[in-house]
């Protein structure tokens, strides 16, 4: 097999706990070298832009071993564990909902992108156009409708008790200072509901099969908004590694090179927004989470 060719292998999650010593700190030969390749967990390394980006990294000098995953549990416990040197497939508040259950320290040392979330009405061109008093539809799992209720608060729709949160609920809408009138449905559900509603937030996830793209939404969170900060997609590291030349590197390649970008943008569907947070501010934002997480649970 060439050396572009073992860059390019992902391992399978079996492989990965038989070959557990692959990870950092198992060979004395330098992390990223071809006799000791950087173990990146991911979920989707079939995804085109993968390859793109392990050539450009092999280009740098760094070998990058894909673990591909099948299922968002596993990637986190494997890092944890030292089967892995980094992961990325995960937004900080699933980071933080992760450290909070384990008990663990996993920290994000660079950003990747955002996948806005939308609101979208089969009836109003424009959010001004709902009436006083309508409905509207958000998710029913708790990571995506405190987000979606923090994106119609954006929108000036309703207000959430103490500026919402990461893990507001629908008991935090206060009825008096809102426009309209939400309800909460599996997400799968939302968009053939729309006839039904005068608006609702739709995952990205389920756009393509309603005949929708993120184009025809009326509003969506901004990537650039504080509250938007916590859904941002990131690499994760082990706390002792978060300084790791290597590995910072490698977030580097990722955020830089634009065919890596374009092709994030292209397997998306064109919904990704790439995003370079700082991961002095990633972490600070994690530990907030976490707090949150804490006096939710």
């Amino acid at each position: 097999m060439s050396h572009r060719a073992r860059s390019l292998a992902a391992l399978s999650v079996a492989g990965v706990l038989a070959l557990s010593g692959c990870a950092t700190g198992a060979s004395d030969a330098e992390l990223g070298s071809e006799e000791n390749p950087v173990q990146m967990g991911v979920v989707g390394a079939s995804d085109p832009y993968w390859e793109t980006y392990t050539e450009a990294a092999e280009d740098e000098g760094i070998f990058v071993e894909l673990v591909d995953f099948t299922e968002y549990t596993q990637p986190n416990p494997a890092l944890s564990a030292g089967e892995l040197d980094i992961n990325q497939f995960q937004h900080v508040i699933y980071l933080a909902d992760y450290n909070v259950a384990a008990g663990d320290d996993l920290q994000p040392i660079g950003a990747t992108v955002t996948y806005p979330l939308g609101l979208y009405s089969a009836e109003y061109d424009d959010i001004a156009e709902i009436p006083e008093g309508g409905t509207v539809l958000v998710p029913n799992d708790t990571t995506n409708q405190a987000r979606g209720l923090l994106v119609l608060q954006s929108a000036g729709l309703l207000e959430l008790e103490d500026g919402g949160s990461p893990f507001s609920t629908l008991d935090d809408v206060i009825a008096e200072s809102s426009r309209v009138e939400v309800k909460a449905l599996d997400a799968a559900l939302l968009a053939p509901s729309l006839p039904d509603a005068d608006a609702a937030i739709i995952n990205n996830d389920f756009l393509e099969a309603a005949g929708l793209t993120s184009d025809d939404a009326i509003f969506q969170d901004d990537p650039a908004d504080p509250s938007a900060q916590p859904y941002v997609n990131i690499f994760a590291t082990r706390a002792d590694d978060v300084d790791d030349e290597v590995l910072n590197r490698l977030v580097e390649i990722y955020q830089t090179n634009q065919e890596v970008l374009d092709g994030v943008i292209e397997t998306s569907g064109g919904t990704a927004v790439p995003a370079t947070t700082p991961k002095d501010e990633l972490q600070a934002s994690l530990a907030e989470v976490e707090d949150a997480a804490r006096d939710a649970g």
